[in-house]
C-alpha cells in the first residue's frame, strides 16, 4: 500500500534545524514517506554535503533555486515555482517551519491546491507589525490545518485568534531537538579545528555577539547605540562578533567601531557556532531561535529587542529582553558575568522528543485520511 508523502518545505539553512529532527523521526516512525523541498530562498556556501551529514538527514530532493528579491519578486517566485511542483508530486501534505517567506509562499500554495498544511512553531506572536516575520506567521496561522505549537503563549494566541484547538498541539521545539542532537554530536567529536576554536582556546571566559535585524542594523543611530554598549561590556568580557553581511556593510557605511575587546569574523557553519556559543558566559543577540537554543542549553542571553514572540525564554529560561538602550544592554550582561542573572529551567516538552510527537500525530492524521487524489485548484 502507497505511504502517504509529505513535502518538508525549508527555505534557509535554519530552517533545515527544523526539519532535521523531524526527517529523524520519519525514518524511526516508518509509515510515512517524505520529500525535502529547498525553496533557495537562501543561498549558503556552507549549506554542502558535510552540512546535512552533521544534521543526520540527506541533502533536499528538490531544490527550487528561487533566489533572492524583495519580499513580493521572492514570494512570488517560490509562489510559482512550488506550484508546478506540487502538481507533479501531489503530496498528502505540506509540512512548513517558522516565519521565512518560504513558510508564507508554500502555505498558500498548498491551501489553494486543497492539500493540508501543517505548521510547526505554529501561534508565535511578537506583536510587532514591522517585523515581516511577523506578518508571515500571522497569514500562515490563518490558513493552516495543523497547528505545532512550542510554547505556552502560541496556545494562548492560536485560541484567542479562534482556532479549532483540537487540531493545535502542545509538542515542544524541534529546534530544542536539534541543539540537543548537534551538543551530544560535539561532546564526541574533535573540535580543534572547527572554526572559533582558536578564540576560544585563547580566552578562559567570553561573551558572543550576532545581530542582523534591520530594526538594529539599518540605521546608523539604532546600530550606534548598541555599538557603544558592546564596548562598554567588551572592557569587563571578551566578545567574539560573527558579523552578519548586512551588519558588517553597515558598520562600514556609517564607520562604526565596536572597539579592540570585540573579535569580530565572518558567519560560521552550524557546528562550529554551536561549538563556541554554549560554553560563553552570555550571548547577546536578537536573534529569535538564539533565545530558544541558549535556554535549552543554560546558557544566559541578553536579547536585544523590545519584543520577543518566545516569552518562555524569559519567563522560564536563561533570557533577558533587555531592549537596545545601551545602558539596559550594559546592566544585563554585566548581571550575566557576574552571575546574577539566573540561569532559568528548560521549558516542559523541549525534552528532545517534539519531532517524534509531530511525526506521530501527522501519520494518525494522514492514515486516518481515505479520500480521492486532490485536484490543482484555479
Amino acid at each position: 500500500m502507497r505511504k502517504p508523502c509529505i513535502h518538508l518545505v525549508a527555505g534557509a539553512r535554519p530552517n533545515f534545524m527544523k526539519i532535521a529532527p523531524i526527517v529523524r523521526a520519519l525514518r524511526a516512525d516508518g509509515r510515512l514517506d517524505w520529500r525535502i523541498v529547498h525553496t533557495g530562498q537562501h543561498y549558503d556556501r556552507d549549506m554542502n554535503d558535510v552540512f546535512f551529514d552533521e544534521l543526520g538527514i540527506p541533502a533536499p530532493d528538490v531544490r527550487l533555486g528561487c533566489g533572492g528579491g524583495s519580499h513580493a519578486v521572492q514570494t512570488g517566485r517560490i509562489m510559482e515555482a512550488y506550484e508546478a511542483l506540487c502538481a507533479k508530486d501531489r503530496p498528502d501534505a505540506v509540512l512548513v517551519v517558522g516565519d521565512v517567506n518560504s513558510t508564507l509562499a508554500c502555505s498558500i500554495v498548498a491551501k489553494k491546491a486543497c492539500i493540508p498544511v501543517a505548521h510547526v512553531e505554529a501561534g508565535l506572536r511578537s506583536g510587532d507589525m514591522s517585523m515581516p516575520e511577523e506578518i508571515n506567521r500571522l497569514v500562515t496561522d490563518a490558513i493552516a490545518d495543523w497547528f505545532f505549537v512550542t510554547e505556552p503563549s502560541g496556545l494562548l494566541h492560536l485560541q484567542r485568534e479562534g482556532k479549532d484547538m483540537a487540531q493545535v498541539f502542545d509538542v515542544g521545539h524541534v529546534m530544542v531537538d536539534n541543539v540537543l542532537y548537534q551538543a551530544a554530536q560535539l561532546s564526541r567529536a574533535d573540535t580543534s579545528g572547527l572554526p572559533g576554536s582558536q578564540f576560544k582556546q585563547r580566552q578562559a571566559r567570553y561573551g558572543v555577539v550576532t545581530l542582523h535585524r534591520p530594526s538594529n542594523v539599518d540605521s546608523a543611530e539604532a546600530l550606534g547605540r548598541i555599538a557603544l554598549a558592546l564596548r562598554t561590556v567588551s572592557e569587563e568580557l571578551p566578545l567574539v562578533f560573527p558579523v552578519h553581511p548586512r551588519t558588517r556593510n553597515n558598520m562600514e557605511r556609517h564607520g562604526i567601531s565596536i572597539g579592540p575587546g570585540v573579535e569580530l569574523m565572518t558567519p560560521l557553519p552550524y557546528m562550529a557556532f554551536l561549538n563556541l556559543w554554549k560554553d560563553a558566559a552570555v550571548v547577546l543577540t536578537d536573534s529569535g531561535g538564539l533565545q530558544e537554543e541558549t535556554t535549552a542549553l543554560g546558557v544566559p542571553c541578553v536579547t536585544l529587542r523590545e519584543n520577543t514572540e518566545r516569552p518562555v525564554t524569559v519567563d522560564e529560561g536563561s533570557n533577558v529582553l533587555a531592549g537596545t538602550q545601551p545602558e539596559a544592554i550594559i546592566a544585563a550582561a554585566r548581571a550575566a558575568i557576574r552571575g546574577e542573572s539566573r540561569r532559568g529551567r528548560r521549558p516542559a516538552l523541549w525534552d528532545g522528543r517534539a519531532a517524534e510527537r509531530i511525526v506521530n500525530i501527522l501519520a494518525d492524521k494522514l492514515l486516518a485520511q481515505d479520500g480521492p487524489d486532490r485536484p490543482i485548484a484555479h
